[in-house]
């Protein structure tokens, strides 16, 4: 589906709203709560006070549509369309000082991601892809993106949030796997690399246990710079779990035959 100027402009307000919130809070020593069961998973008054932010706006403008966040769950909605927030993606790096992180709102139609923002509210970055078309906007500039060309692995930089936290063994055996025959690996950066490799500068991220929020923005930003992100079979990955991206398809089917073995 298309979506219209006026849903574009109030999901760059969200993100205008979010970013407000959570700008103060950067490299402060703000309190960290620790909501994981078994693995460290913190969170922050920037994670909450942000998301509360975004759907405080929703309801009041747009009260049929549905949302679904990290920190407070998921109000249905009644017109098909639903909002997946994740206004702190990389809350690990948030709070070591580190700035790649980013803030994720998508939009769904019918389950399905139509517009996805990646926010750095801090750098003043935002990647945005709606309607087949990724742009960049930082300052007064709009970029159009493009992820670059590359045919094989041998040749490709490689990335991935950690080497091992979100990995099982034979997870991780499947990206050394890859990892043996790209030119380069970087770990770190959590969404704020898939901006990159819409950019251009990365060429193939591997990812697991992801949830909805936390690809869901993605999938259209990648997409619509020309690049591929599907499960670890090459399916929609619009649900979480395993995900894999590649800036050139080529590249993409080398990486599924290494990583086929591992898929959930």
């Amino acid at each position: 589906m298309s979506v219209d100027p006026k849903t574009i402009a109030f999901a760059h307000r969200l993100a205008d709203a979010s970013g407000a919130i959570i700008r103060p809070f950067f490299r402060q020593r703000i309190e960290v709560v620790d909501k994981g069961a078994s693995v460290f998973d913190p969170v922050t008054e920037a994670d909450k006070g942000a998301e509360e932010a975004i759907r405080a706006i929703i309801h009041a403008e747009r009260p049929e549509d549905g949302i679904l966040g990290e920190e407070y769950g998921e109000h249905p909605g009644t017109n098909g369309r639903r909002w997946v927030l994740d206004p702190v993606d990389g809350t690990r790096a948030f709070i070591t000082g580190r700035h790649e992180w980013g803030s994720l709102i998508a939009l769904e139609e019918g389950e399905r991601p139509v517009l996805g923002i990646l926010d750095q509210p801090v750098l003043g970055e935002r990647f945005i892809g709606v309607n087949g078309r990724s742009e960049f906007h930082f300052a007064d500039t709009v970029m159009k993106l493009e992820a670059r060309e590359c045919t094989d692995l041998s040749q490709a930089v490689l990335c991935a949030t950690h080497p091992t936290a979100y990995f099982n063994e034979a997870e991780r055996a499947a990206l050394t796997r890859i990892e043996r025959i790209t030119r380069l690996s970087r770990y770190g950066g959590d969404c704020y690399v898939f901006g990159l490799l819409a950019m251009g500068f990365v060429d193939l991220i591997v990812e697991s246990t992801f949830k909805r929020w936390d690809v869901a923005a993605l999938i259209p930003i990648v997409e619509g710079a020309g690049g591929v992100i599907t499960d670890w079979r090459g399916n929609s990955c619009h649900e979480g779990g395993q995900a894999v991206a590649s800036g050139d398809p080529r590249l993409h089917e080398q990486a599924l035959a290494l990583l086929k073995d591992a898929a959930n």
